[in-house]
C-alpha cells in the first residue's frame, strides 16, 4: 500500500481549483473511438473515505478485458487533499488514485472511474480529470444522474437513453440488467460514448455495476479498514455523493 501526501501547490481555494479544471479541460480528446470492448486491460478505480481522522484510500483492480479475470491490483492511502465541494470532488480523490495507478505492476489500459465524465456541471467530471492527467482513455459509470434528466430506456439489457443538460447529451443512461435501473455513462477522455456504453455491457455481465467497480470499491473500503484500524474502530465511508454517482 502506497503513503500520499498532499502534493506541493496542490489547490486550496475553489477558485484555484477551477482555474486548474478550465486548463485540464481544455486537453480532453473526445476524437477518438477508444479501445475495443473485451481487448486488452480495463482497471476500475474507487475511493473511500474517513472523513473524521482526514484519511482517503484509493484502489486500482486491473481486470482482463476478455475474461474479466484479476490481472493485478494496488492501493494508496494519504490525506484527503481537498475540502467537498459540488463539481470540486476529482479534487479529493486524484493524488490518491494516481498513486494507486502508478504502483500498479502494469499497464491500466481504459480506466473506468465510479462517478462521471462530461456528465459534470463544469464537463470535466473524475474521468476527464484523470483521463487527462494519466493520458489514459477513461469513462465514468455513475449509479445516479447527478442534476441531469433522462426517459428511462426500455426494459431489456442495452437499451438507453441520452443523459441531458437541457437540449446536450452529457451522456447516456444505459441498462445493464433486464427492468433494473440504469447506471449513467460519460465520456472522460479518448473513448467516444458509444464505445463507453459498449466497454460498461461487457463489464456488467451478471450485475448492475461494472466488475471494475465491484472490485475497487471492495479493494479501497478494506484499505481504508487497514489505514484505520490502529487508530480504532473503522468510521463507515462518507455517505454516497451525488456527483459521484
Amino acid at each position: 500500500m502506497t503513503t500520499v501526501r498532499i502534493p506541493t501547490g496542490w489547490p486550496a481555494t475553489e477558485e484555484q481549483a477551477r482555474v486548474i479544471q478550465d486548463e485540464l479541460r481544455a486537453r480532453v480528446v473526445l476524437d477518438e473511438p477508444g479501445p475495443p470492448p473485451g481487448t486488452g486491460h480495463v482497471t476500475g478505480v474507487d475511493v473511500a473515505y474517513d472523513d473524521e481522522r482526514d484519511v482517503v484510500a484509493a484502489a486500482a483492480v486491473v481486470l482482463d478485458a476478455a475474461s474479466l479475470a484479476v490481472v493485478a491490483e494496488a492501493t494508496a492511502v494519504g490525506r484527503i487533499s481537498f475540502p467537498y465541494v459540488p463539481g470540486l470532488l476529482a479534487f479529493r480523490e486524484i493524488p490518491t488514485v494516481l498513486a494507486a495507478l502508478d504502483a500498479l505492476p502494469c499497464p491500466p489500459g481504459l480506466v473506468v472511474c465510479d462517478g462521471y465524465g462530461r456528465a459534470h456541471p463544469r464537463r470535466f467530471g473524475l474521468a476527464g480529470h484523470l483521463g487527462v492527467l494519466t493520458g489514459l482513455p477513461a469513462i465514468g459509470v455513475a449509479k445516479n444522474p447527478f442534476t441531469f434528466t433522462y426517459d428511462d430506456p426500455d426494459a431489456p439489457r442495452g437499451s438507453t437513453s441520452p443523459l441531458l443538460a437541457d437540449a446536450e447529451e452529457v451522456g447516456r443512461a444505459l441498462r445493464t440488467r433486464d427492468a433494473v435501473k440504469p447506471v449513467f455513462v460519460s465520456v472522460g477522455h479518448r473513448v467516444g460514448l458509444a464505445n463507453a456504453c459498449a466497454h460498461t455491457l461487457a463489464l456488467t455481465p451478471e450485475y448492475r455495476l461494472p466488475e471494475t467497480t465491484r472490485r475497487a470499491d471492495a479493494l479501497c473500503r478494506r484499505a481504508l479498514r487497514e489505514a484505520t484500524r490502529p487508530r480504532g474502530p473503522l468510521a463507515e465511508p462518507a455517505a454516497a455523493d451525488p456527483e459521484r454517482g
